[in-house]
């Protein structure tokens, strides 16, 4: 029983060492409005809920792993934005999902093992963002996945109609870091404005 137990802890750390070297990422994006046919992506700029106006450095960390992302959809920042085109919100969220080193992985998805659920951070339309350091591992602590989220909301600034709205998700050994970041706001992105409400897998590269 011992050496099985060991096997398969042997097993998860090669499966998470394997998850940190790899050089992209693959996410679930869905995304919700129909972006108007004539209409070209033109100035954005930021918009920060007053919940996120309180963290302004986290709210920062979004917008500087989006920015890139945004641009390539076609937008460009605006000199003033007051005069920008539209505003785009961002929000993140990671959650952890702790689960015993002595369970049977067999049964992690549910049934006799249930898993043990803790919060990591959020951050985005109404909370704050909370970035991670990584993970230890013992056969006392409980090994740590992480279910990663972000969104992108795109509105017109002068009616405030939302125009267009995309969601990533990703799963992993580790918590949000900008490399993760960036990687999930290019799926959530790609391709603007095509998408579709059903969740579809995108692959994006994922820099060191």
């Amino acid at each position: 029983m011992r050496r099985a137990c060991l096997l398969a802890i042997t097993f998860l750390v090669v499966s998470a060492l394997g998850g940190c070297a790899s050089s992209s990422l693959s996410s679930e994006v869905s995304t919700f409005g129909a972006w108007p046919a004539d209409r070209r992506p033109d100035t954005y700029a930021f918009e920060r809920l007053p919940s996120q106006q309180a963290e302004p450095e986290k709210q920062q960390r979004l917008e500087d792993a989006a920015r890139v992302a945004i641009e390539n959809a076609g937008f460009k920042p605006a000199d003033d934005p007051n005069t920008a085109d539209v505003t785009v919100q961002l929000a993140a969220r990671a959650d952890a999902v702790y689960r015993s080193a002595l369970d049977d992985p067999l049964w992690w998805n549910g049934g006799l093992y249930h898993p043990r659920f803790g919060y990591a951070g959020y951050g985005g339309f109404g909370g704050g963002l909370a970035f991670g350091r990584g993970f230890g591992l013992g056969l006392d602590d409980g090994l740590r996945h992480y279910a990663r989220e972000v969104a992108v909301l795109i509105r017109d600034r002068q009616s405030g109609t939302a125009l267009y709205e995309a969601r990533a998700s990703s799963g992993g050994m580790l918590p949000l870091s900008p490399a993760l970041l960036s990687a999930m706001f290019q799926a959530a992105l790609t391709p603007f404005p095509n998408g579709d409400a059903k969740p579809r897998s995108v692959t994006t590269p994922l820099e060191p």
